[in-house]
């Protein structure tokens, strides 16, 4: 094809392949291009054999060298084998004495074995004084420890009995101070009434005596007839009047029975009365606490206290303003959640109020958020503040915390989003130690019928109960409070336990109102007695003064009775008081009695735990003692028997300083040396023939390597002065093209660049027509035709001007240009011809050639035009002509 490039003497650029090169965007061609016409190409491919020939030279060296070791070891061997035949019975004796040397070697060696295991049992030894001493140590702590518990645990005990001893006491104290209070309304009652029956009495006496007065002044002026008349009047009158007095008797005593019914009416009321408060007050607890769920719908802070939302806002406030140097974190119980949800009331009776408290840094944030939970709580009811280092890993409590297969701890049941929260809890309530258990009887099998689980002090049932080992506390709430995920559920229980109370409170008021009527009727009841009594009591004129001694006397018993009865009700509810006042002190003694009784409990498990700790420490060091006295007597056993054995091999002992293995492989190889002689002995002729074989193969071999080696060194030099050479050479060429590039373009006033890059292998060509300092430099691209053409023959005699091959060849190079540019391009190309007679230079056109001038350098050949409808050349014809010629 007419664009193939052929090599060296002859590179042909046809018309298409320079208008292609000139076009193409790709530096790299044409960087390719001046390499192949330079002939640097063919030298750098050059250089490429020769180090891919240098690189297989190394690698047969690098064998060579391995054939020549494998020729050397056969040298030695063949040279051991002629040595051995002279020195058979000196290895003998060398391996007899070998053979003592072993013996005693061996000696040596388990010596040497056993003192290491005797300095690790005296320093063992040595350290089990410390292992004693650290068992008694914490044998005392467990003592002190488990005393302690004791001692408290005997204090709670005589608390909660004098507390039980003092419960019946004041439900009795109770019931006989009603009892009291009872006796001294009725005598105050009857005294009441014996004072007023005594008024009445003595103004019905002086009535009566006034009217006796009377009748006997005019008794005397009556006749017989009229005294008869009266004395069977006065015998009716008593019949009437023993009539009326029983009458009486009988009503006094349903007045009675109804004084009775009022006072225990209006005691009934009171009861009723004090029913409804607790009602009330119970009602509207749990209204509060339905306000709270309601509003912890929308912000569940609400739940840890009213003001906890805004206390949140405050502290996050003071902390942007910079007056914490740590946030503090709280309430706690927003941190956490519940893997279960059956056991949050366990949980909310294990945590109890750390649910509300917070957690600070340092004293100093203690002390800033205590200022501002003064704003929203009263002394004495503000949340519970903590301070401890904030860290933000979780503490590793996995070597004292509690493992059960099917029960969790506290810290295990919780999901904690805060590392904080979960160290404060650690520290504060020992969570990780904390079993929970649903089933109370499963409960107490765990913690009370066997040895609690290890690491175990406490545990909490699904009802909030609160196990030990040796006790069992009831808890007093029935529902959780903070910790509940279904607030819905929790609202609807509020509100049937408000519609309940309400319910209670409707029965109590109905109840009230009921005892209010019954109070009323007997009241009324009464008054009409006491009003027919006092109608009846006016008939009784002659027995009135009887009655008014009588009355005198009972009101004076009844006074009696009612000074007693106060007096004894007052030392019943003094009585009474000193109990309750009793119980709530031992209330109050047992509260923090029971903390330092599970703190106690704590210390002694802790206790248990080192103590066990070091005995298990103790109980290995013991063993490891032991064992190594074990392996002594052993190694003890075996020195004997070795140095018997030895005796026999050697009387006297030998000072040895190889060791065993060394001695071994030596004593094989002379003994495989002694066999192999023996089994081999050959020919002596043979085998020196055979050892200088093996030389002369030797040496003639490590000759080759020796000069291979030098060879590639020499090489080596040679390359690197040849690669600068060349590099220096390649420079030469590239500023020689640039320059015959430049001159040429100013004959044509062009300005013009071209731009090698070695490292990269492109070349960039820019030509502009006219002044350089007029117009900037552009790509070839953006030139006319002719301009272009111009530019090629200018690149190509640049070429020329630079490359060795002995013909130049153009074809149709003056296609484009017109007829100034062709002459330029002419002359050019012509003195450049005229310059160099020893190359041949074939320029092929279809211009006409008339304008050149004669010369007998010159040559020119016209072919004819061709035939028109000619469709094929006429090879056969020209072949003829050929032939003919």
């Amino acid at each position: 094809p007419g664009h193939d490039l052929v090599d060296n003497p002859v590179s042909v650029l046809t018309q298409e392949m320079s208008k292609h090169f000139l076009q193409s965007k790709n530096e790299g061609d044409k960087y390719k291009f001046f390499m192949k016409a330079t002939q640097l190409e063919q030298m750098k491919a050059d250089y490429s054999y020769i180090m891919q020939t240098k690189s297989r030279t190394h690698e047969q060296i690098e064998q060579g060298v391995g054939l020549l070791q494998d020729l050397r070891q056969h040298y030695v061997e063949k040279e051991e084998r002629y040595k051995s035949i002279a020195f058979v019975s000196e290895m003998e004796t060398n391996l007899e004495a070998l053979k003592h040397k072993m013996a005693w070697a061996v000696v040596s060696e388990t010596e040497k074995e056993m003192k290491p295991i005797k300095d690790s049992i005296d320093i063992e030894e040595g350290r089990t004084e410390k292992y004693d001493q650290k068992l008694k140590e914490w044998q005392v702590k467990v003592n002190e420890a488990e005393e302690k518990y004791k001692a408290i645990q005997d204090k709670l005990e005589k608390i909660s009995e004098e507390a039980q001893a003092l419960q019946p006491q004041c439900v009795c104290l109770k019931a006989d101070v009603q009892a009291k209070r009872k006796a001294y309304n009725e005598a105050e009652a009857h005294y009441n009434r014996s004072r007023t029956e005594l008024k009445r009495l003595e103004k019905d006496d002086e009535q009566l005596w006034k009217r006796i007065e009377e009748l006997k002044n005019s008794a005397d002026q009556v006749s017989e007839s009229e005294k008869l008349e009266r004395q069977k009047k006065i015998a009716q009158l008593k019949e009437q009047l023993k009539s009326i007095h029983d009458q009486e008797v009988m009503m006094v005593h349903e007045m009675d029975q109804f004084q009775q019914a009022v006072y225990k009416s209006k005691e009934e009321h009171a009861r009723l009365q004090r029913e409804e408060l607790d009602v009330k007050q119970a009602l509207d607890s749990k209204q509060r606490q339905l306000k709270e769920l309601a509003d912890s719908k929308t912000n569940r802070l609400k739940r840890f206290g009213q003001h906890m939302p805004v206390l949140l806002e405050e502290i996050e406030g003071a902390y942007r303003k910079g007056h914490f140097k740590h946030k503090p974190i709280g309430p706690l119980g927003a941190f956490i959640s519940l893997k279960d949800a059956e056991l949050t009331l366990a949980v909310e009776t294990c945590l109890k109020s750390l649910l509300q408290a917070f957690c600070c840094d340092n004293h100093h944030d203690e002390r800033m958020l205590q200022t501002l939970m003064s704003k929203f709580y009263s002394s004495g009811y503000r949340p519970q503040i903590i301070v401890s280092r904030f860290r933000n890993e979780v503490y590793d409590v996995r070597p004292r915390a509690v493992h059960h297969p099917e029960f969790p701890s506290v810290l295990t049941a919780l999901e904690i989003d805060n590392a904080v929260v979960a160290n404060c809890l650690i520290d504060m309530r020992g969570i990780e130690t904390i079993l929970l258990i649903k089933s109370n009887p499963k409960a107490r099998e765990v913690m009370q019928s066997k040895r609690p689980p290890k690491n175990c002090r406490e545990a909490f049932t699904a009802e909030g109960d609160q196990v030990f080992e040796r006790r069992y506390y009831s808890s007093d709430n029935t529902r959780p409070k903070f910790l509940s995920k279904d607030v819905e559920a929790e609202i609807s229980h509020l509100q049937k336990e408000v519609e309940n109370k309400m319910a209670q409170l409707s029965t109590s008021q109905c109840r009230l109102c009921s005892n209010e009527n019954e109070t009323r009727q007997n009241e009324d009841y009464l008054n009409r007695r006491r009003r027919q009594q006092k109608e009846l009591q006016e008939d009784e004129a002659y027995e009135n003064k009887h009655k008014m001694e009588s009355v005198k006397r009972d009101m004076e018993q009844q006074k009696g009775k009612m000074e007693d009865s106060k007096i004894i009700l007052r030392v019943a509810e003094r009585k009474l008081e000193e109990i309750k006042e009793k119980l709530h002190q031992v209330e109050e003694i047992a509260s923090p009695v029971k903390d330092e009784l599970n703190q106690a409990d704590l210390e002694v498990e802790k206790s248990k735990h080192h103590w066990q700790h070091y005995e298990e420490k103790q109980k290995e060091h013991l063993a490891s003692i032991k064992k190594l006295k074990g392996e002594l007597a052993a190694k003890e056993k075996e020195l004997k028997e070795k140095i018997a054995q030895a005796t026999q091999i050697c009387p006297q002992r030998i000072e040895v300083n190889r060791t065993v293995k060394s001695l071994d492989t030596e004593m094989n190889r002379l003994r495989d040396q002694i066999n192999s002689k023996r089994d081999h002995h050959g020919n002596r002729e043979e085998i020196i023939k055979q050892l200088i074989e093996a030389k002369d193969k030797y040496q003639d071999a490590e000759g080759k390597v020796k000069n291979l080696k030098k060879f590639i060194k020499l090489l080596d030099q040679i390359m690197t002065q040849r690669y600068k050479m060349y590099q220096q050479f390649r420079r030469c060429l590239t500023l020689r093209c640039k320059f015959y590039f430049d001159f040429l373009l100013c004959q044509r006033s062009y300005s013009g660049k071209m731009s090698f890059d070695h490292k990269n292998e492109t070349l960039s060509i820019t030509v502009q027509p006219g002044d350089i300092n007029k117009a900037a430099l552009n790509d070839m691209r953006s030139l006319s035709g002719g301009e272009r053409s111009f530019s090629t023959v200018c690149f190509i005699l640049s070429l020329w001007s630079i490359a060795e091959s002995p013909f130049r060849c153009l074809d149709e190079f003056d296609v484009f240009m017109d007829m100034v540019n062709r002459r330029i391009a002419m002359d050019m190309m012509l003195k450049m011809a005229d310059s160099q007679r020893h190359r041949q230079f074939i320029l092929l056109t279809p211009q006409s050639m008339s304008s050149l001038p004669t010369s007998g350098l010159i040559r020119i050949l016209r072919m004819q035009d061709p035939e028109r409808g000619q469709t094929m050349l006429n090879f056969q014809r020209r072949h003829q002509e050929e032939e003919e010629d």
